[in-house]
């Protein structure tokens, strides 16, 4: 008898088509988001559930499927998961880092570039019809080139946006869980290690790559944008909750800091109204991975790791390892 999967939201019809050679498969291809009620009652007999970050994971829908042995999250944060009830029920959990480090990285950049430059704020400008005349100190920004960048959460992602920038000929400080080794700091554009404080008040931009957790909830408010420069810009391409937004949208609407670049939210995709109102942020719907190489990429890992659990296997990205036996 085949194995039962969910895959909870919709994929490319090929990845699908290589699921449904080995399983019996419910899939979402009209992608609707469920309801806890709706993917508690799809989950019922499943061997394994395909997911994103729009789907829950918590202890009771975990208990509630005594079935399940592996959860597959396509996302590398699984912040959506209670890994801890996972595990002690004995399920298997998995994600996919690596293949998205360099176009998650790139995208970093285009928010950087278009805050300093003010590229959304000046584009509504002229879709407006507001461009009349050219004017000498008209949309004035931030140089790139020769600024400092700071990068709070230096794993894969932060040290491939810190080595673009070399081409900036930009100095580099982070601020990480755990410092870097020599070695990867040299090819990180010789980054250097500072204390959270330091960074802040260093930065001329700012950019969090670091996983959410109840550590990391709102490690950026009110406090931290304090010690911003009023001059300095912040993207945001992690997580929603990283950054307390009420207290983000007070610093934009005062002038606190020049502007921020986010492509997540607290709540998203229910995002704060008053983020709509400010013209010196660029607001993106959460496509940091977005390109389709890498989400195919993703998909495939996703699958791989599927496989893997239910052929008795280790999967290739297993985040509870006590649960292979």
């Amino acid at each position: 008898m085949k194995s039962k999967v969910l895959v909870a939201r919709a994929t490319f019809p090929d990845v699908l088509d290589r699921l449904e050679q080995q399983f019996e498969v419910e899939s979402n291809q009209d992608d609707k988001i469920f309801s806890a009620e709706e993917l508690h009652r799809k989950m019922q007999g499943k061997d394994a559930i395909v997911i994103t970050s729009s789907e829950k994971m918590s202890a009771d829908v975990i208990a509630a499927n005594t079935h399940l042995k592996a959860i597959c999250n396509v996302a590398v944060g699984y912040n959506n998961i209670d890994v801890q009830a996972a595990t002690k029920a004995g399920i298997m959990v998995t994600n996919t880092p690596d293949v998205l480090n360099q176009t998650t990285a790139d995208y970093a950049w285009t928010l950087l570039m278009a805050n300093a430059r003010r590229v959304s704020e000046s584009e509504h400008y002229l879709r407006a019809g507001l461009w009349k005349n050219w004017r000498f100190d008209q949309f004035l920004g931030a140089d790139v080139h020769g600024a400092t960048l700071g990068i709070l959460g230096m794993g894969r992602i932060g040290q491939a946006i810190a080595r673009r920038s070399m081409g900036f000929d930009m100095k580099v400080v982070y601020h990480n869980r755990s410092r870097l080794t020599p070695e990867q700091e040299a090819q990180a554009n010789n980054a250097r290690y500072v204390s959270k404080e330091e960074l802040l008040r260093t930065a001329d931009h700012l950019i969090l790559v670091l996983p959410y957790s109840a550590e990391t909830h709102h490690i950026i408010g009110a406090a931290e944008l304090a010690l911003m420069k009023p001059t300095a810009t912040l993207v945001n391409i992690a997580r929603g909750g990283i950054v307390d937004d009420v207290a983000l949208i007070a610093a934009l609407r005062e002038k606190r800091i020049a502007s921020a670049g986010l492509d997540v939210f607290e709540n998203e995709p229910a995002l704060h109204p008053d983020f709509l109102t400010l013209p010196n942020v660029v607001l993106t719907p959460h496509i940091g991975s977005g390109s389709e190489k890498t989400r195919r990429a993703m998909a495939d890992c996703a699958s791989a790791n599927l496989v893997a659990a239910l052929s008795g296997q280790r999967p290739p990205n297993l985040i509870n390892g006590d649960t292979f036996k």
